[in-house]
């Protein structure tokens, strides 16, 4: 198992993504610690399927715009399991996000998705640093996106929120290296999750222009990130994997 003994935080874990990512963290060995702001009955549901699996979890609720709960989160992960090895950023604004021309966005709309999708995972990485920092080892990966390098028509502000992911990924890289704190980005395509069912009909996404011409599912992320977030990365950091069946290219 490739994170046997490790401890990882993997914030929005309640559905989606953030799940596939605990239920594979767990397989692997990870204890987890998932987190969600509202959505308790999806995150108590996650926690069951990792226990049922014969792995060690457990919740905590968090709003990841706040200080002072990214710093309660920190304390719990270690009051739960003794340390913190991993820290997945996943928890984002997309869920019934319109799209719309950029015009239209609001001032508050804007913040509202910069706020939770940059700031939050600043705030999480600033609240694990001094347990990373202090046993030496760490790493970190941050969730950026494909519309980063294909711009995405009416999601202007989420676009410029992904690039504020690998933006701050590259700088606190540099910043977080020195103590052998490993901070990657890993960046799918449209993928087939409840949020993405809200947003559009998954059925009718044009998968012509994807080379192996299939919708990407949250379990082909899973593999990438228990490489990013294990021993195999540890000379990595700083860098954004695309994994999007090819969709773009770069």
């Amino acid at each position: 198992m490739r994170l046997k003994n490790r401890v990882a935080i993997i914030t929005g874990g309640a559905k989606g993504l953030g799940r596939a990512f605990a239920l594979k963290m767990a397989e692997e060995g990870a204890k987890v610690l998932v987190v969600t702001r509202k959505d308790t009955d999806n995150l108590q549901k996650t926690v069951r399927q990792v226990q049922t699996m014969g792995g060690q979890a457990d919740l905590f609720q968090a709003d990841v715009t706040s200080p002072e709960d990214m710093q309660a989160m920190a304390e719990a992960a270690v009051k739960a399991f003794g340390r913190i090895d991993i820290l997945v950023n996943n928890a984002a604004v997309y869920e019934g996000i319109k799209r719309k021309p950029f015009h239209e966005i609001t001032p508050q709309e804007w913040d509202l998705v910069l706020t939770v999708n940059v700031k939050g995972a600043f705030l999480a990485t600033r609240a694990v640093f001094p347990y990373m920092r202090g046993q030496g080892y760490g790493k970190i990966l941050n969730l950026a996106s494909e519309v980063f390098f294909t711009g995405s028509h009416g999601f202007a502000h989420y676009v410029a929120s992904k690039g504020g992911i690998i933006g701050l990924t590259r700088a606190l890289a540099v910043e977080l290296g020195p103590h052998n704190i490993c901070i990657n980005c890993l960046a799918p395509g449209f993928t087939d999750t409840e949020a993405s069912r809200g947003l559009a009909d998954v059925s009718k996404y044009d998968t012509s222009k994807t080379p192996l011409r299939r919708l990407e599912k949250p379990e082909d992320l899973t593999g990438t990130a228990v490489f990013l977030a294990s021993a195999e990365s540890d000379f990595m950091t700083g860098q954004t994997l695309l994994v999007d069946g090819g969709r773009a290219m770069h």
